[in-house]
């Protein structure tokens, strides 16, 4: 299987560092970057094939800011598109969620293999938290323009000091998680 990982926002956050958390200097670009090196690897010892790109550019609208994700994900011809982020509200909101473009198709399959595996291993380290479930989102262009199933990952909320603590002690948990997903729905397909 191929699998193209997206870590969200900029790499190394310019221009855009995505969410942070101000108190503790956390950046959610250097968050999923950490967590995606570690999917990938997880994954390669699987047996897939993995890219990982990390760019401003999703659909080509940037081209300064490195290569267009869709584009690459593409021509890399990617069995499973998935992206890594970090939510933020209020500093108060806290939990896990997957998106996929719907739910009922391919993309939904996939979401929800990831999504067990992340809530598994989150709810193992911390009991209080909350599973956000797994939501449609046709408006996010990583998830509207790829041609191969595609999740978007709400891993924790950085903005809050608690789920802040799981992202950087557990990330190694967690990208252990995410790639179990993807080797489940790899099962999955082939049963």
């Amino acid at each position: 299987m191929k699998v193209f990982i997206n870590p969200g926002h900029a790499m190394h956050g310019n221009p855009d560092p995505g969410a942070l958390n101000g108190e503790l200097g956390y950046r959610e670009s250097d968050v999923v970057s950490r967590i995606g090196e570690k999917v990938k690897l997880y994954l390669e010892r699987a047996g897939c094939e993995v890219r990982l790109l990390q760019s401003h550019n999703l659909l080509g609208e940037c081209p300064d800011y490195g290569p267009a994700i869709v584009d690459a994900a593409e021509s890399f011809g990617a069995d499973v598109f998935i992206s890594l982020h970090c939510n933020a509200f209020d500093t108060r909101a806290r939990g896990c969620e997957t998106l996929c473009y719907d739910d009922e198709e391919a993309g939904g399959a996939l979401a929800m293999a990831i999504h067990r595996q992340l809530i598994e291993t989150m709810r193992d380290k911390d009991g209080s938290m909350p599973d956000r479930g797994i939501k449609e989102r046709k408006d996010l262009a990583v998830l509207r323009a790829t041609n191969m199933p595609a999740v978007l990952c709400e891993i924790a909320f950085i903005d809050n000091i608690q789920d802040a603590a799981l992202l950087i002690v557990y990330e190694d948990d967690i990208a252990r998680a995410i790639a179990r997903g993807v080797t489940d729905y790899q099962v999955a397909l082939a049963g």
